[in-house]
């Protein structure tokens, strides 16, 4: 599945400066925003953070641009198809993603399990400032820990959760039996974390691709991390 124009759907010309982005993205953001009780669109909204966080960021924009020109595919993000807004629905998914994308990466490279957080938020496709409280979470959990590059790794005890606790979160499980494909992107993350002529879309492409037809169910809202005390 293809995303759509970010160009088009935030309504401006690709030559808009960064000024016209960031005023449109809050008029927007306003507009569509879960909280708003007349405007409220919450896929929209999750499509105006993924636009925003591409074409706010002079690297990845560049990117964009050159695919959008070449008419190459952008998979959409995880954020597409699970519910990261529903207050603490979406806080949970966020956590099971997160801890799916470093497990996977941990598996196909433990040593080199590194992610940085701009490739978690490009796999998620939810701007960081959404992402702090989750990333704070996890790390006082012991479940991650943050390298002294500034990346994510995934520790012991975070191996451990999601191992034992697959059977009991559907989504979870969703996400762990992708882990064929959730492997090999993670190994050409690895292979080309460092290559300054790739972008973190590329890296996360493969990883994508593979988990964009997973849907969010009303059992998927019933995640019980609170089992291992994960909501404690």
């Amino acid at each position: 599945m293809e995303s759509p124009d970010y160009y088009e759907f935030l309504q401006i010309s690709p030559n808009a400066d960064s000024d016209t982005i960031h005023r449109v993205y809050r008029f927007l953001a306003a507009r569509y925003h879960p909280d708003n009780p007349e405007t409220a669109d919450a896929e929209k909204f999750f499509l105006l953070t993924q636009a925003f966080s591409v074409l706010s960021s002079p690297e990845r924009r560049a990117d964009y641009d050159a695919k959008r020109k070449n008419g190459t595919a952008q998979p959409l993000p995880l954020s597409s198809s699970i519910d990261f807004m529903d207050n603490m629905k979406g806080e949970l998914n966020k956590r099971l993603a997160v801890l799916a994308v470093l497990y996977f990466q941990r598996r196909a490279n433990p040593y080199s399990p590194e992610v940085s957080f701009l490739d978690i938020e490009v796999r998620l496709g939810f701007p960081r400032e959404y992402l702090e409280f989750t990333m704070w979470y996890l790390r006082r959990k012991g479940y991650v820990e943050r390298a002294d590059n500034s990346d994510f790794t995934l520790t012991v005890e975070g191996v451990d959760f999601v191992e034992a606790q697959r059977v009991n979160i559907p989504l979870l499980n969703r996400l762990l039996t992708m882990g064929e494909s959730f492997s090999t992107s993670a190994t050409r993350l690895s292979n080309t974390s460092r290559d300054s002529s790739q972008s973190p879309v590329d890296h996360a492409s493969g990883c994508l691709d593979a988990l964009a037809d997973i849907e969010a169910s009303e059992e998927d809202g019933k995640v019980r991390m609170h089992q291992d005390g994960a909501v404690s």
